[in-house]
């Protein structure tokens, strides 16, 4: 009877050690890096809603009449604040592509209010206003670094679960994961450079 339990328990523990080895627990190790991946990028772009208000009040002291660029960006703020994406809708290509053209929206309203701060020589030399511009700027930067390694971390999870052996695992282990959508551009003719006209 102990020679049979020993046996039990050495076949369990052989089975255990061959299956750590094997890629079992890559799917999940791998969807919680596409969790966390998008954690950072939704970080990134709460980090530059918080940015906004201050931004807008400093722009409202000196461009009194472009009140109605300054309520483009604060509409488009409430927009982009108002759809969450969570790790529990990340599997919703529509829900990803309506967050992302709210963001692209807010983008366009800061742009635009940029090229507005244009008209202000006072405005642009304002300390305020430069550190949040520079922090806006690194921001967008950080967006990118996020987007980027959102799509990385994706695309490793998309290929764990459609090569072998994952795909074994993922049709028997893990069948509730299914591939990801991942970002995709939502800009009209995004593929295409820009024009540039300087008059």
């Amino acid at each position: 009877m102990t020679i049979s339990l020993r046996t039990r328990l050495l076949t369990v523990l052989m089975f255990t050690t061959l299956l750590s080895g094997c890629g079992v627990n890559n799917i999940p190790q791998y969807d919680e890096q596409v969790k966390s991946a998008w954690a950072q990028v939704e970080n990134q772009y709460q980090r530059r809603t918080d940015l906004i208000p201050n931004l807008v009040e400093t722009v409202k002291g000196y461009a009194k009449q472009e009140q109605d660029t300054l309520t483009r960006v604060i509409e488009a703020r409430a927009k982009a604040t108002s759809i969450q994406v969570d790790a529990n809708t990340l599997d919703d290509p529509a829900k990803l592509q309506q967050f992302d053209q709210a963001q692209q929206q807010l983008s366009g309203a800061l742009s635009r209010l940029m090229v507005t701060v244009e008209r202000y020589p006072d405005l642009k030399s304002n300390q305020n206003f430069l550190a949040l511009q520079s922090q806006l700027e690194g921001t967008e930067n950080r967006i990118a670094v996020a987007r980027r390694d959102f799509i990385a971390s994706v695309e490793k999870y998309n290929t764990e679960i459609r090569t072998f052996p994952g795909k074994l695992w993922q049709m028997t282990m893990y069948r509730d994961q299914k591939v990801r959508e991942n970002f995709k551009a939502t800009a009209p003719n995004a593929e295409q450079a820009p024009s540039v006209k300087f008059q």
